[in-house]
């Protein structure tokens, strides 16, 4: 079986290249093509010879993911819907803001978190992704919008799944973006996102990189938080910020929260008082995020009035927030929505 090439970072490349009687600098020029100049086969790196062209072909595979599906916003969003080679389904998702163009990836085939809200979680998990499949998701991306002249700028590990139940391949995947020989994306331009795996995270914190965290938090209290996001009941608040303060004393590096508003459930005035006292005086900022609607899910989006109304009392108590912009909302916009309905057969 053909090894996938995007599992590997710059220096294990370097490694492989020696193990099959190549010279170490082919690991570079393999990095230059595949991910700078982003051609499909081993027989368009004109620069390296047929023999080993031909060598490079029978031992590894160049890409892992097949596009299905590609749904355009009205906003410029794009979900794309891509296949893997065992036949699964993940979700990866282009983002234009005012700053550049942010991808989000899925790094496993499902979600076991259990969040109450979430499309993701409503086909458990199969399986961790690759590093090389995580890679890929950024790779395709780029080679659909390089016709456009457009460039990805940021990237967030805030798909389906968990990042940090699939710690190390993600790990891998941040230094293989990260590498100046391959797609060279800052660091600081690297976001990842967990629902709070307290021992994940103090690990996290040891690696002492200057890739941002962001905790999706989404209730202010451990009994909300627990009837919504079962993980709560592994990792109560005052364990999950007790690594979060660790997180802050190793790192210089501001932590984001995320914070889903769901009308009725988490948004009164009473729960902002809550998370202003849960998060006040850390180096942290709160992202409201407006809730993308799930037909297997009750819940609903918080109205606008209501919204502002947490925001401006967040604000007073000098807590640095914003009020995310709505994306996708005509498409599936909904993290693991597209895939539930492929998979399901109703698109």
């Amino acid at each position: 079986m053909k090894r996938l090439i995007e599992n590997y970072t710059h220096d294990e490349l370097k490694q492989e290249m020696i193990a099959i009687g190549e010279k170490p600098f082919r690991a570079k020029q393999l990095a230059t093509w595949i991910y700078q100049k982003r051609v499909d086969s081993f027989f368009d790196m004109s620069d390296i010879s047929k023999v080993s062209q031909q060598r490079l072909d029978e031992l590894f595979q160049l890409s892992t993911l097949t596009l299905h599906t590609c749904q355009i916003s009205k906003d410029k969003t794009r979900k794309y819907l891509f296949k893997t080679v065992d036949n699964h389904f993940i979700e990866t998702v282009l983002m234009v803001h005012d700053y550049g163009y942010s991808v989000c990836v899925t790094s496993q085939i499902g979600c076991n978190m259990g969040c109450a809200f979430c499309a993701s979680g409503l086909l458990k998990k199969k399986r961790n992704l690759e590093t090389a499949e995580i890679v890929d998701q950024v790779l395709q991306v780029q080679k659909d919008i390089d016709k456009d002249e457009m460039r990805v700028s940021n990237i967030v590990v805030m798909g389906i799944g968990e990042p940090f139940d699939n710690y190390d391949n993600v790990m891998k995947f941040v230094k293989i973006v990260n590498n100046d020989n391959m797609l060279g994306i800052g660091a600081r331009h690297i976001t990842i996102s967990t629902c709070g795996l307290a021992d994940k995270i103090r690990k996290f914190a040891d690696e002492n990189t200057q890739v941002n965290l962001a905790i999706s938090l989404h209730a202010p209290n451990d009994k909300l938080r627990s009837s919504i996001m079962p993980i709560n009941q592994a990792f109560p608040l005052a364990e999950l910020f007790e690594s979060l303060h660790y997180y802050l004393a190793k790192n210089s590096r501001r932590l984001t929260f995320e914070y889903i508003l769901l009308k009725d459930v988490n948004d009164t005035l009473e729960h902002a008082k809550q998370l202003a006292d849960l998060v006040g005086g850390m180096n942290a900022y709160i992202n409201l995020i407006p809730y993308n609607p799930v037909d297997e899910h009750s819940f609903s989006q918080s109205d606008f009035k209501q919204s502002m109304r947490f925001y401006d009392y967040l604000m007073k108590r000098k807590i640095q927030c914003t009020l995310r912009k709505e994306h996708g909302a005509d498409i599936d916009a909904a993290c693991g929505q597209l895939r539930i309905k492929v998979e399901k057969g109703t698109n």
